[in-house]
């Protein structure tokens, strides 16, 4: 959390929501495919889960529909940067040993990753 810090507002006025309690949420959100608004409430309201995603800059790239009427701002060169970590993703899923995480620790399982990524793009 130290690291993490740095990066938290600071506070004046109102009382802030627990900022540790507001990333897991966040975390817990994001990991597990929720709506901001399905977001358990011991992690705090959603709307504060979600402008503090939000406030950091932090915006989805995927373009909007044509038929939508009121069309959405993408950045074509974020749009295309998501596509490559998606394909490097699908490229990772095919080995075995990254998926099913045989790997007890995370420095092991972080080799195998990079080891399962040197040989897929650079070999």
């Amino acid at each position: 959390m130290a690291r993490l810090k740095p990066f938290f507002p600071k506070s004046h006025g109102k009382p802030r929501v627990d900022d540790k309690r507001v990333l897991s949420g966040i975390i817990f959100t994001n990991r597990n495919g929720l709506r901001w608004q399905d977001a358990p409430a011991a992690h705090g309201p959603y709307k504060t889960l979600y402008s503090r995603w939000s406030e950091k800059g932090i915006r989805a790239c995927i373009p909007g529909r044509k038929q939508r009427k009121t069309p959405v701002k993408n950045d074509k060169r974020r749009c295309k940067r998501r596509n490559r970590i998606e394909i490097i993703f699908g490229k990772l899923k095919d080995w075995r040993r990254v998926v099913a995480r045989y790997d007890r620790f995370s420095k092991v399982f972080l080799s195998a990753i990079a080891l399962a990524a040197t040989v897929t793009y650079w070999l």
